[in-house]
């Protein structure tokens, strides 16, 4: 593919590296922004077995054989994969922290499933992952400027089918005034899902897109958890918590008796899938 035609895929790659926190405030960040909570990823994935499929595991399982091979790549605790058990008879799960592998090994020996976890990132490890059925990466693509060898490992690993989920729009976008607020910082506009589609299919990908909407997933017991959260991903101290709590303002609200912050409403979920019969 010549330069000139690499028009979408730059540009995804040129919002998301505008994007990037700038070193100098995560280097004096109390607390790394990038850090999440196994344990919570956890119940998260266990509320979620046994459960009516949502619309990207019904994509994943209709493509599925019976006793099939998984790979779920951004793994965490399973939540995209393990709700395919019993359908699903093996499991490849790929993360970059071991926290969250470990956490995924015990939810998947409670289902019953054999599992494989590769420690590392994707596409780097792909030489060590066999190949699979279907395909799934669930919150991802958000985080992966280079699409082009993420992608095609994904499909080159995958039999029958790749199956992604990302939010409509990039995630914690909502948080941009904040960020002008406590560090003088302006963010560039966010990537969004439609970027997405137009550099896949730039890329030779036949992705299918559906968009489904779903209330605001998760949730903490008080608000001083859900401040302490937002307070971590925007590298501040807890002596701003009562600020930062101010200048959430409605965007911390109760929901289904947990507290939660953003945007209050339902959420767009855009399910991104498409048939490895055609390669990109």
């Amino acid at each position: 593919m010549g330069a000139a035609a690499a028009t979408a895929t730059a540009a995804w790659s040129r919002l998301l590296e505008a994007r990037a926190i700038p070193a100098e405030i995560v280097a004096a960040a109390p607390v790394s922004p990038y850090g999440f909570s196994p344990e919570a990823f956890a119940r998260r994935t266990e509320a979620l077995i046994g459960r009516e499929l949502r619309l990207p595991g019904r994509r994943a399982l209709e493509a599925l054989p019976e006793g099939g091979h998984v790979l779920d790549v951004g793994v965490g605790t399973g939540s995209a994969s393990l709700p395919l058990v019993p359908r699903a008879g093996r499991i490849v799960g790929v993360d970059i922290d071991e926290g969250m592998l470990r956490e995924f090994r015990r939810i998947a020996a409670s289902v019953g499933v054999a599992v494989e976890t590769v420690l590392g990132p994707w596409p780097e490890v792909a030489p060590l992952v066999p190949e699979v059925d279907v395909a799934v990466c669930h919150s991802v693509l958000y985080g992966v400027a280079h699409l082009a060898p993420f992608v095609g490992a994904l499909s080159s690993h995958a039999r029958r089918r790749v199956v992604l989920l990302i939010p409509d729009r990039q995630w914690l976008a909502w948080q941009d005034d904040l960020w002008a607020r406590f560090h003088g910082v302006s963010r560039p506009p966010a990537a969004t899902a439609a970027d997405a589609v137009a550099a896949l299919r730039e890329l030779g990908v036949p992705v299918q897109r559906e968009d489904e909407t779903l209330p605001p997933v998760g949730g903490l017991p008080t608000r001083e958890q859900v401040v302490a959260e937002v307070r971590t991903r925007l590298c501040l101290p807890p002596e701003r918590d009562a600020e930062l709590e101010a200048a959430l303002g409605e965007r911390l609200h109760r929901r289904d008796g947990q507290w939660v912050a953003g945007p209050p409403g339902d959420s767009v979920a855009v399910t991104l899938w498409w048939d490895t019969t055609v390669s990109p």
